[in-house]
């Protein structure tokens, strides 16, 4: 019996959480956050206007001594990169070749995203770490470096999507491919038996072999 009164008052709490859930469109867990929980999470920016960034600013000259205390141990005192971490600075005109280097100055669309960039990842062993007027001064310093900027500017939340970055043309801001979406088919549809293949991808090297030495992966 006291299975079946453990079983049924299982049920009725159960049952009790489901009309709580209608009622209240959760299922009673958790706590609604508070806005400023909701702001320590909702730190992106967008790139072609900025929205996003705090108030703040932070010139070339400070961002040289942030970048000096932070960041040169990786990626060198002017961006040319330590080992196998990045370079941030150089790379104008590589892209397209067989070696490109995709740093800030010859690959980066847009000058607020850096900003996002910087803040959110950065420095490598303690990131998101740096007050905005740091990230700012970085992101003005790194700007600088790359030639995009003069070096009395101040970055900040105004000045910042103003910045036209030098790859910013090169990039596709809208699908190209045709949209091939086709509507469900209910009735009269196409008949199957009467559908011809006239081509197909076989023997046109268009997939490399995925088995045996790297090397070896060539089109077959």
């Amino acid at each position: 019996m006291s299975s079946w009164r453990n079983l049924l008052l299982g049920l009725a709490a159960f049952a009790g959480t489901q009309a709580q859930a209608a009622d209240s469109g959760h299922f009673g867990y958790g706590t609604t956050p508070a806005a400023e929980e909701v702001a320590g999470w909702n730190i992106d920016v967008r790139g072609d206007d900025g929205a996003g960034l705090p108030p703040g600013k932070g010139n070339v000259q400070r961002g040289g001594e942030v970048f000096a205390d932070q960041c040169a141990v990786c990626h060198g005192a002017f961006g040319e990169g330590e080992g196998r971490f990045p370079k941030l600075a150089g790379g104008a005109g590589s892209l397209r070749n067989d070696r490109p280097e995709p740093t800030v100055g010859s690959y980066w669309p847009f000058a607020p995203t850096l900003w996002d960039y910087i803040n959110r990842a950065m420095p490598f062993p303690a990131p998101h770490t740096l007050p905005a007027d740091d990230v700012y001064a970085l992101t003005a310093y790194i700007l600088n470096l790359n030639d995009i900027v003069a070096g009395d500017f101040v970055a900040d939340r105004d000045t910042l999507p103003r910045v036209k970055m030098p790859n910013h043309d090169n990039f596709i801001w809208t699908d190209p491919r045709p949209d091939t979406m086709t509507a469900p088919c209910m009735n009269a549809c196409l008949n199957a038996a009467g559908v011809k293949i006239k081509s197909t991808a076989e023997d046109m090297n268009l997939t490399p072999r995925t088995t045996g030495p790297l090397d070896a992966m060539q089109p077959k």
